[in-house]
């Protein structure tokens, strides 16, 4: 939690259609709320590398802080 804590957090409430934008480039959409799982788009240009954080490997959890 302290690596995440350097990073500067942001936590914003968001409903089904609403978007937030990263820089000038990436847009993340809540498509559906279902329960206790929501559904995202992430729009971002090819070259972003967007994984899950579950698949990241052990050496690159360590790397990026997570």
């Amino acid at each position: 939690m302290d690596a995440m804590k350097s990073r500067g957090n942001l936590v914003l409430g968001r409903r089904v259609n609403e978007a937030i934008v990263i820089g000038e480039e990436i847009v993340v959409r809540v498509v559906r709320i279902k329960g206790a799982t929501v559904r995202i788009m992430i729009q971002a240009p090819r070259e972003i590398n967007i994984r899950r954080e579950e698949l990241l490997c052990d050496d690159e959890r360590r790397k990026n802080n997570i």
